[in-house]
């Protein structure tokens, strides 16, 4: 059940907040909902079991294809990246 909840910001915290939400393709009620998630995790060894609502929402967003050649992949764009 989803409840509105109202709150007082400094105005260039929420423009800053705006811009993190155009740019991440997500919403202010979306990231305070998730810093709230993030807050009230039980006890460090429930945290292990639990997977972050940030994890949750990024799963799937990358796929990897071609798995055999990861590392070799990995090796090159390091080798490129630190020439």
């Amino acid at each position: 059940m989803e409840t509105k909840l109202t709150l007082k910001l400094n105005r260039r915290t929420i423009q800053k907040a705006k811009k993190y939400v155009l740019i991440n393709n997500t919403s202010i009620s979306r990231l305070v909902e998730n810093y709230f998630d993030s807050l009230t995790v039980k006890d460090s060894s429930s945290l292990a079991d639990e997977i972050s609502p940030v994890v949750k929402e990024l799963s799937g967003v990358i796929n990897l294809k071609d798995t055999k050649n990861r590392k070799t992949a990995y090796t090159k764009y390091l080798s490129k990246k630190y020439k």
